[in-house]
């Protein structure tokens, strides 16, 4: 897991980016606002699940969990049991601690974070809730990340990436396909994270949420054109259509690719299919003919493979017709 950004997460930076989600009050350990990840944590991590979880004293520096088992740990001991049940959170040196599932914190606990500047967060929401808001959010935050340039779109439900050389009308492409039904997730630029090992996951900037630039026309809002189905917060990337010239295929693309092409993004190898540019051809229905190809090989259906091994069965006949 990368550890890029460390230097923004903080508790101040998790409890106000997911303060309306989670609807969590923090009522100890203000006086540290800055607490952070440990930095080896960070990059040690293989995913999210490793640095958010419930109360464990097996697993230092992550975030803390307490729900309903836990506060019942601790309640149902006696003093001196629960007063060193708390104070040995303190060696976990979590970033913070959160007690959910509408549990209200012991004053030891409360006392305990205020003394050791931990921050307490409270909320009524299911800690299970809280687990996975937590860990979407990090994994978003540590991702690996690239910004690409091209259309980002959901073609029958699978994340295709547009690329190709500046004016061959990617852009109106994609509103031709947004006109058949398909969805616009961005245009322009894409913001691409590594959100698991095998996993990339497109996004739109902020700045250019919903919109679609068409060279003569300018910024169309899609969303507000076209209705909300038209458009979408994120997918995961599947397919790569690269759109070259005439010229470019012939001369360096074969046009029967015996393997399926893949182009390495973040280091995950995507499919790629590379298609034509030429006056007369119809590059939506190309395009999505190539989507469906694709969702067929991801079935384990190669139609190549399928016609060359009954091209072999005919010359073994001895007979091609």
């Amino acid at each position: 897991m990368s550890a890029k950004d460390l230097a923004i997460i903080s508790a101040e930076v998790l409890f106000e980016a997911n303060r309306e989600a989670l609807r969590w009050e923090w009522i100890a350990g203000h006086a540290h606002p800055e607490r952070r990840f440990d930095e080896e944590a960070v990059k040690s991590a293989q995913s999210a699940a490793d640095l958010v979880g419930y109360l464990n004293y097996i697993h230092p520096y992550r975030v803390q969990i307490v729900g309903i088992r836990e506060s019942a740990y601790f309640e149902n001991s006696a003093p001196d049991d629960q007063e060193r049940r708390i104070q040995r959170i303190v060696t976990l040196e979590p970033p913070v601690v959160v007690v959910a599932d509408g549990q209200s914190p012991s004053d030891r606990l409360v006392a305990m974070c205020g003394r050791a500047g931990i921050p307490l967060f409270v909320t009524r929401e299911p800690a299970g809730h809280v687990i996975d808001v937590l860990r979407s959010y990090l994994t978003q935050h540590f991702a690996e990340r690239t910004t690409r340039h091209g259309v980002f779109m959901d073609i029958l439900g699978l994340g295709v990436l547009l690329t190709g050389e500046s004016g061959l009308g990617k852009s109106e492409l994609g509103l031709e396909l947004i006109s058949r039904g398909h969805g616009l997730v961005a245009d322009d630029a894409v913001d691409l994270y590594r959100v698991s090992r095998s996993a990339i996951e497109g996004r739109c900037p902020a700045l250019l949420q919903n919109l679609l630039e068409v060279r003569g026309i300018g910024l169309l809002d899609i969303k507000a054109i076209f209705g909300e189905t038209a458009v979408r917060r994120k997918m995961r990337l599947k397919l790569i259509v690269h759109l070259v010239r005439k010229e470019t295929m012939e001369r360096e693309f074969e046009r029967l690719p015996y393997e399926p092409l893949f182009e390495e993004v973040l280091g995950v190898q995507v499919r790629k299919v590379v298609i034509a540019v030429d006056a007369g051809r119809n590059l939506a229905v190309l395009v999505e003919a190539a989507v469906r190809n694709t969702v067929l090989q991801l079935r384990g259906i190669d139609t190549y493979k399928e016609f060359i091994a009954r091209h072999q069965r005919a010359m073994e006949r001895g007979s091609l017709d």
